[in-house]
């Protein structure tokens, strides 16, 4: 998980470069049309197919509307914001999809967990600051990208077990793709990238597509509650890329607004982790309970 959220940070610096050069669109384009045959190939390995009816399952195209709307948001927060403060309002992400499960998925949540993601989204605004001299009005694409990646990540939770990772991330690439086709249609500015921002671009690929690979192998090998925590490693990488390659001085409100994020994911983790722990005793103790019955 470490090295995962050292790749995309470092994903998401190539990016910031390649944005000074070239449009949004373009570069949604450029990550589709290389990322998806990437993970097709996965797929095909792993038996699935790129093309299938699974394509048209609903859980499987508000992933890949979530999916749009989010790397949208962020890319665009990369290119007119700081690294350090889209990514700090990029760490509120596992508190919207808790929220996300609660309203939509029908799971439990508690006054704590309540009060936690409250505390969370109170970070962000602290961050933004909206109405004071500080606030940035395209410190909001970090929100948008927080929102659509939250309903990504919600939808994946109700895509069938059948389907393989690499399948999913393949049609999310492609739906990333067809969007910045469709904003250069309507917007233009398309230009044919000069030495630097291929380079830019493919960096950003090879390092998307490795770190992509590593958060699946952790999410798979590791036991979730444990190394989830860990993702928010990737706003130290942020923060450290920020001062040293772009200049960035994250100021306190930053830092403070960042700190509650984190804090409050930390103990929303925590305490789905004592909760999955009490759910389990819970269960064995039903189940000694059913084999003296049927003993006696």
């Amino acid at each position: 998980m470490l090295l995962a959220m050292g790749g995309f940070a470092i994903e998401d610096m190539f990016v910031k470069w390649a944005a000074q050069d070239l449009p949004t669109g373009q570069i949604l384009l450029l990550l589709g049309i290389f990322g998806t045959p990437v993970f097709a190939l996965m797929a095909r390995h792993q038996g699935g197919s790129f093309w299938t009816r699974d394509l048209l399952h609903p859980a499987v195209m508000w992933r890949n509307i979530g999916e749009m709307v989010g790397t949208f948001g962020f890319i665009t927060a990369l290119a007119l914001t700081e690294l350090t403060t889209a990514t700090a309002i990029f760490q509120a992400s596992p508190l919207a999809v808790t929220l996300g499960a609660a309203l939509f998925l029908g799971e439990k949540v508690g006054w704590r967990r309540w009060t936690a993601i409250s505390v969370g989204f109170l970070g962000v605004m602290v961050i933004i600051r909206p109405g004071f001299d500080g606030f940035q009005l395209a410190s909001l694409w970090s929100v948008l990208a927080v929102f659509g990646l939250s309903v990504r990540d919600v939808a994946t939770r109700r895509i069938p077990a059948r389907i393989v990772t690499a399948q999913v991330a393949a049609w999310g690439f492609a739906a990333v793709g067809l969007l910045g086709a469709g904003m250069l249609v309507v917007s233009g500015g398309a230009q044919v990238p000069d030495l630097k921002a291929a380079l830019w671009i493919g960096g950003a690929l090879s390092f998307g597509v490795a770190a992509y690979w590593a958060v699946t192998q952790a999410m798979r090998v590791g036991e979730v509650a444990v190394v989830t925590p860990f993702r928010y490693s990737r706003l130290v990488y942020a923060m450290i890329i920020g001062i040293i390659v772009f200049g960035e001085r994250p100021d306190a409100l930053t830092l403070t607004g960042a700190a509650l994020i984190i804090g409050s994911g930390l103990y929303t983790f925590a305490r789905e982790r004592m909760r999955a722990r009490a759910e389990a005793r819970a269960a064995r103790s039903a189940a000694v309970a059913d084999a003296l019955r049927e003993a006696a």
